[in-house]
């Protein structure tokens, strides 16, 4: 059973951009990671996937279900943390995580003071009197205090410091090898590149790419590195082509032959041809004529 599958999932806004036929499938137990800029379609996916907002056409299941017909179902299996926090401002974290167990039927008394010590959070406390870091963290623990079988975790570390963020990832690798799939929106590519199995690329609301992390880094696109040049040059097929202080740098997913061809034309003292790290692909599959966007 797949975890996430979509076909040609759509949310129209009108003339505001939402997402365009998105085709996307997540393996039960799987740790994916779904990527992308502010604004690229992550968080219409996620909500059109929960159903918290209604799809225009194709078709999206999440845990084998229908999301349009089950969504109560659905999200009583799923841990959801969206990227803003809302919270009664009053209420003491205590009550708001007792609040939403309550909601699922359960109690969660005992995984919530155990993931409160691990990520620092006081139980005591007032919402009101929290920092934007430790309301990411009750956002955090309200998601994962009912152990779900799938996490949809919107742009989660945002507002963390590196120590928490590194504690958050434990417990999430601790409940993936549980056998939980983890879906985790992010635009911190190291994140992805470290934490996650597979991932897909999202721009201007579509997919652009999936696969998996390895071979993400390994799509036969090739960074160019060539010092020595004292113009900018054109270069057929190079993408994302800089020029400072004589090292001149691109990405060129063309073949090797047409690239030789290419540097003969010019005047330079070295060459070097690597692969590209995740976040330089990520960057590769977001350039658009010569800017990266």
């Amino acid at each position: 059973m797949y975890a996430i599958k979509t076909e040609k999932l759509t949310k129209s806004y009108g003339a505001s951009r939402g997402i365009e036929n998105v085709d996307l499938v997540v393996e039960k137990g799987d740790f994916f990671g779904f990527i992308g800029p502010n604004g690229a379609g992550k968080s219409t996916t996620i909500r059109t996937l929960l159903g918290l907002i209604s799809k225009t056409s194709g078709e999206a299941q999440v845990l084998g279900k229908d999301v349009a017909a089950n969504r109560t179902e659905i999200l009583k299996d799923v841990g959801y943390m969206p990227s803003d926090n809302a919270f009664y401002s009053g209420t003491k974290v205590s009550d708001m995580l007792k609040l939403s167990a309550n909601l699922r039927g359960l109690d969660c008394t005992e995984e919530a003071k155990r993931l409160a010590e691990r990520l620092e959070v006081d139980l005591d406390r007032k919402i009101s009197e929290l920092s934007f870091g430790n309301r990411k963290k009750v956002g955090i623990i309200l998601a994962l205090q009912h152990k779900p079988s799938l996490y949809i975790l919107d742009e989660p570390t945002s507002g963390l410091d590196p120590l928490m963020q590194r504690e958050f990832y434990s417990i999430l690798k601790e409940r993936n090898e549980e056998g939980a799939t983890v879906f985790l929106s992010s635009h911190v590519l190291s994140e992805v590149g470290k934490y996650c199995k597979n991932a897909a690329v999202i721009r201007d609301g579509k997919i652009l790419v999936t696969d998996s992390v390895k071979n993400l880094a390994h799509t036969g696109i090739k960074k160019v590195l060539v010092t020595g040049v004292e113009n900018l040059p054109e270069i057929d097929g190079a993408k994302n082509l800089k020029l400072d202080g004589g090292r001149l740098t691109f990405f060129y997913d063309k073949s090797a032959k047409n690239l030789v061809n290419e540097l003969g034309k010019l005047e330079f003292s070295d060459i070097n041809i690597t692969d590209p790290d995740l976040e330089e692909v990520f960057m590769h599959y977001y350039v658009r004529e010569g800017s990266a966007v």
